[in-house]
């Protein structure tokens, strides 16, 4: 019989870290958007990027995506690829109608 408690034990460790540096990434964006210490570019630009690495880190740990088989990320990664293209296209589309002026 195996005991899996310190493997376990391990594993919620691992989890109460990736927790905590979410923790410390949101209050680090909370801080900069009151503060406004940059323009609105600049702004967008770094909140968007800590945005990015706090799905990496929700993805990678808590759905699990950094036990998975190179296969199934890369397919995660070309549907990721492919909404967002298909987002970049649609959203200038949708901005038609402020142009038309109907409210």
């Amino acid at each position: 019989m195996h005991d899996t408690t310190a493997h376990h034990e391990h594993g919620n460790a691992q989890y109460y870290w990736v927790w905590g540096a979410l923790l410390v990434l949101t209050g680090i964006e909370v801080f900069l958007a009151y503060e406004q210490l940059f323009t609105p570019f600049k702004m967008l630009m770094i909140l968007m990027a800590l945005s990015v690495v706090k799905a990496a880190l929700i993805i990678g740990y808590f759905m699990h995506l950094k036990s998975e088989t190179a296969r199934m990320q890369m397919a995660l990664m070309v549907s990721l690829v492919v909404c967002l293209s298909l987002m970049s296209v649609f959203f200038p589309d949708a901005f038609r109608i402020l142009q038309l002026g109907v409210k």
